[in-house]
């Protein structure tokens, strides 16, 4: 575990994780990837500050408009890797993170079909309700399960 999460000592409400996402990106608070980022950050009360948040800030719609990977998914992965990932080189870390990134992946590609933004979001036009819609849910659905990789790994009850 990273030296910026403490032992967390309570339990966590995957439902509310999810909804609290999903709220951050209705409510233009946030857009997917910052959204799952501060959720994670905050729910987990890591000994971060927010600034963490404007390093996903260049993900959404895939990759900054290009709709290339799917934003949430890259908060997600940026969201593991606060938890798992390495800040001292050639740390074996490193791959647990990228075990807990596949995971990830492969849990939304099973749900979605796909990570391509252009893809997920062909025949929509941006910021209608449909693509609003859309995804409101992919950034909820990512964040939750963002949350209980995290709670698995680390032996953290769930509500």
């Amino acid at each position: 575990m990273n030296s910026n999460v403490a032992e967390f000592e309570k339990s966590i409400d995957l439902e509310k994780v999810r909804v609290t996402a999903e709220q951050y990106y209705r409510n233009g608070d946030f857009y997917c990837s910052e959204a799952i980022v501060k959720v994670i950050k905050d729910v987990f009360e890591l000994d971060i500050t927010d600034e963490i948040i404007s390093m996903a800030s260049g993900f959404p719609v895939g990759v900054g408009g290009s709709g290339c990977t799917c934003g949430a998914v890259t908060g997600g992965i940026m969201a593991l890797g606060l938890f798992f990932g390495r800040s001292k080189a050639k740390d074996e870390k490193v791959n647990k993170a990228m075990e807990l990134s596949k995971e990830l992946h492969d849990f939304f590609k099973g749900k979605n079909k796909s990570l391509c933004c252009r893809v997920l979001t062909k025949g929509m036009t941006l910021g209608t309700k449909e693509h609003m819609d859309q995804c409101i849910l992919f950034t909820g659905q990512v964040a939750e399960e963002t949350a209980r990789i995290i709670c698995r790994e680390l032996n953290v009850k769930i509500k």
